[in-house]
């Protein structure tokens, strides 16, 4: 794994909101996590998430229009809580490491995890802020996005706007199908040349949550499929956002209790 950051690629990061990282995993590491995923997405069954009675291709109450949605991608999250196979990659405390050096956080807790495969001919991923969704509000949250398959300008790689998340807010303006309604309220990043993050299998990008970015249609007959991890930087506190998290544990919280739950969210990295 290609876990060694440069002071020069940790600016670059801090400066544009995101990075890309050539060759992150080894043939053999890439083959691991391939298999990982695959095996817990088969064991899944189509259940999105741990906790919550959505399925994919239906209506979770976190993105709207469910139809148009099930033909983005693919979307199964904490695979790491219900496959011990997906839980060692994701609790890897070297890609914590990395996150804490890039977001400039002490301590990184996974926020999620998530598989998004897009299948054939896929609708595109329109402009969206990733933080506003979370149940934590904080302007350092990134997440890992590492290709499975090559993601390609062909079949839906990710773009980035640079440097918007110096600008954006957590105010939640949602994934609408226009892909050009994120700067309805960022206006000023409209005129923005957006950068393509078309990379080989095993790279992988870090962007900050606050960072406008999408992604292209899959105009191919193959997959793209990816797997992220979102990061939330250690002693953030409920926003009242239920996001992600179990119904029985919101049950036990109240807006401005500490997020620090083990099972829920894991400890990966302290420095």
């Amino acid at each position: 794994m290609k876990c060694e950051l440069t002071t020069e690629q940790i600016q670059f990061f801090q400066t544009n909101g995101f990075i890309v990282i050539e060759d992150f995993l080894s043939p053999e590491e890439l083959a691991k996590w391939r298999e990982a995923v695959t095996e817990a997405i088969a064991e899944r069954k189509g259940l999105k998430m741990p906790g919550k009675d959505a399925v994919v291709g239906m209506d979770d109450g976190i993105n709207k229009d469910s139809e148009y949605f099930s033909k983005v991608f693919d979307q199964l999250l904490n695979l790491w809580q219900t496959n011990d196979k997906v839980k060692d990659i994701m609790l890897d405390e070297r890609i914590g490491k990395m996150a804490a050096q890039l977001s400039g956080a002490d301590g990184i807790r996974i926020w999620h995890d998530q598989a998004l495969f897009k299948k054939p001919w896929a609708n595109p991923t329109s402009w969206h802020l990733d933080t506003p969704f979370w149940s934590f509000s904080d302007r350092r949250a990134l997440s890992i996005w590492v290709a499975l398959d090559d993601a390609t300008l062909e079949n839906g790689c990710l773009y980035f706007i640079p440097a918007s998340f110096k600008e954006t807010t957590f105010e939640n303006k949602g994934i609408g199908k226009n892909m050009d309604g994120i700067f309805e309220a960022y206006p000023q990043f409209a005129q923005v040349a957006s950068v393509s993050a078309n990379m080989k299998a095993g790279s992988c990008s870090f962007h900050n949550g606050l960072t406008i970015h999408g992604a292209g249609a899959n105009m191919s007959c193959g997959n793209r499929r990816a797997m992220t991890c979102a990061y939330m930087p250690d002693g953030n506190v409920f926003n009242g956002e239920p996001n992600i998290l179990p119904d029985a544990y919101l049950k036990t919280i109240k807006v401005g209790d500490l997020l620090n739950n083990e099972e829920q969210n894991p400890l990966i990295y302290k420095a």
